[in-house]
């Protein structure tokens, strides 16, 4: 089993589960819990975390 997971939302975030250093470009650490979800859309005012903004303004439902 894995000790991360990370789960693709139906037109939503990414759900991020897990012990894990979540990174900028520069190596500067976000502060994060071991359960958080991650903006896809583009919309949220608290990037990269997911605030909810997209529901109803964003469609993706990709399949493995």
């Amino acid at each position: 089993m894995a000790d991360v997971t990370i789960k693709v939302m139906d037109n939503g975030p990414l759900r991020i589960t897990g012990n894990l250093d979540l990174l900028d470009a520069e190596g500067n650490h976000f502060e994060t819990t071991e359960s958080f979800i991650l903006c896809r859309c583009g919309l949220s005012n608290k990037k990269p975390f997911c605030d909810l903004t997209h529901k109803g303004q964003f469609e993706s439902a990709p399949r493995a």
